[in-house]
């Protein structure tokens, strides 16, 4: 029988069927590395407000540009050229939170849309560390324990990638998204409620995340499987392009520092070793990242055994 895609309401983990609420998450974590929350915390005049502000954003600033990559696009690879492994058909800006915020420094955001992103990012950094402490308990480590190990020296990196999907007259030549994992932590993805195109790859098939009405899809980083010594695991997604219709993604990452030291959490690491399992590389997050940018669409397996080689600092013990 086909599992269906996690959905958590998350008022029930306030409540009477709160242990149920903690097995579907757990389950979601180490079965599938993605789930959708609803009743998380943000109110749905801020998320239709992002909504509106951000495709208005990209009609007035964006649009004509891609337009022009688009056309290239689509005459490179109606001539054989093979787009599909070198291109997206998306439409990108970064917004940067933590450490230092550079949202001041996007010139074509009208003050208003600042705003309203500044205080979303407030609402998600702390659903990001809200779940985060669920996970731990859910793992039987102390609370707080994966914002610690995010820290670094200046506290965790945070950003926000927005992105604008539009209709593709050929998706056959070329994706939204390549698949890849996710290099970081945890994922909060406040996707188009209309138009789908996310897909995870479970047991060898992909599988569609449904685009629910004010929810928020939560996937899991690379970083968390290190830290977790496998039991939670980054997967594979991707963006079907669409013929129609424009897909509206705005996913944050609550990431490790660049210098926070990543590695398997000893609980962990002593369970696994009991069952004679494989115990996860320790390094630097940043040495991963100078990895993940040339391999981003590449298997993260043979990422995990490049880090085996390098050597990571000792941790600091307090």
């Amino acid at each position: 029988m086909e599992s269906k895609f996690p959905i958590i309401n998350m008022e029930k983990l306030e409540g009477e069927e709160r242990a149920q609420a903690m097995e579907l998450l757990r389950d979601a974590c180490e079965n599938w590395g993605f789930f959708e929350i609803l009743n998380h915390g943000i109110t749905r005049e801020m998320m239709d407000e992002v909504e509106r502000l951000t495709k208005d954003h990209y009609r007035r600033s964006r649009e004509q540009r891609f337009e022009e990559f688009a056309n290239k696009a689509l005459e490179d690879g109606t001539n054989g050229v093979d787009v599909s492994s070198n291109l997206d058909w998306e439409s990108t800006f970064f917004v940067r939170h933590l450490p230092v915020s550079n949202i001041s420094e996007l010139s074509d955001l009208n003050d208003h849309y600042r705003n309203v992103m500044k205080e979303f990012a407030v609402e998600l950094e702390k659903l990001a560390e809200r779940l985060l402490d669920l996970l731990c308990e859910n793992l039987g480590l102390e609370k707080g324990y994966l914002k610690k190990a995010f820290c670094g020296s200046n506290g965790p990196t945070f950003g926000t990638k927005v992105s604008s999907y539009p209709p593709c007259p050929r998706p056959d030549l070329i994706k939204g998204l390549r698949a890849h994992t996710d290099a970081g932590g945890i994922i909060l993805l406040f996707q188009d409620d209309r138009v789908s195109g996310l897909q995870l790859l479970k047991d060898g098939e992909w599988v569609d995340v449904p685009p629910t009405p004010y929810s928020i899809v939560v996937n899991l980083g690379d970083q968390l499987e290190v830290i977790t010594n496998g039991s939670y695991k980054s997967v594979m997604h991707r963006v079907v392009a669409q013929t129609d219709g424009n897909r509206m993604s705005i996913a944050s990452f609550y990431n490790p520092g660049s210098d926070a030291v990543i590695f398997p959490a000893p609980d962990l690491v002593e369970k696994a070793a009991a069952e004679k399992d494989e115990v996860y590389p320790k390094f630097v997050f940043e040495d991963y990242m100078n990895l993940y940018v040339r391999q981003k669409f590449q298997a993260k397996e043979p990422r995990f055994e490049a880090m085996k080689a390098v050597a990571a600092p000792p941790i600091a013990t307090q």
